[in-house]
C-alpha cells in the first residue's frame, strides 16, 4: 500500500518589519555619525610621498592660502549651562591670523587647553616661502618643534588626474 504524499504548506514571511528596521538603522547611523568638519580655507597642497595617517581629535589646524591668508582651527571643550544642568560640549574655534605672531599666540592658548594637540599646517602650494619660515621660526621661539606639513600624496593625485582625464 503506497504511503499518501502529505501536502506541504507554503510559509508567508512578512518583510516589513525587517524593512523597517533597516531603516531605522540607517537613520540612526546617519544621524549619530560625525563627519569631518569644513576647512577654514581650502588649499592645493604639494605633491610628496609620505603618507601618515592623521588623528581625528586633538588636532590644530593652520591653513595657509595661497595669498599668504593664515587660519587657527582646533576643537576645545567647553561648559555650556542647559536648564540648570552644565553639558560638556565641543566647540570650534577658527581664527584669522595677519602675522606669525598671531599663529603661534593662537597655537599657544589651543594647547594650554589641550596639551595633547597635534599642530598641523596645510599650506598652499603657492603660499610664499617666507611666511611659512616666518611660522616656523615663532613656533620654534615658543618650544612647538614638533608639528606635521600635510601634503597630496603623489600616487593618490596621479590616479585622479587620470581618472578625471578619461
Amino acid at each position: 500500500m503506497a504511503a499518501k504524499k502529505k501536502r506541504r504548506i507554503s510559509i508567508k514571511l512578512d518583510m516589513t518589519p525587517m524593512v523597517d528596521i533597516a531603516f531605522l538603522l540607517l537613520i540612526f547611523y546617519m544621524a549619530t555619525t560625525t563627519f569631518k568638519p569644513p576647512e577654514a580655507r581650502a588649499v592645493e597642497l604639494p605633491e610628496s610621498h609620505s603618507q601618515i595617517e592623521l588623528p581625528d581629535k586633538d588636532i590644530i589646524n593652520i591653513t595657509v592660502t595661497s595669498l599668504d591668508s593664515m587660519y587657527v582651527d582646533y576643537t576645545s571643550l567647553a561648559v555650556v549651562n542647559i536648564e540648570g544642568k552644565d553639558i560638556e560640549t565641543t566647540v570650534r574655534n577658527v581664527s584669522t591670523c595677519e602675522d606669525a605672531y598671531c599663529v603661534a599666540e593662537k597655537i599657544l592658548r589651543a594647547r594650554a587647553k589641550n596639551l595633547k594637540a597635534l599642530v598641523v599646517i596645510k599650506a598652499d602650494k603657492d603660499a610664499s616661502f617666507g611666511t611659512m619660515k616666518k611660522i616656523m621660526k615663532r613656533m620654534q621661539e615658543n618650544g612647538l618643534e614638533r608639528f606635521l606639513i600635510i601634503t597630496e600624496n603623489e600616487l593618490e593625485s596621479a590616479a585622479a588626474d587620470a581618472a578625471g582625464a578619461e
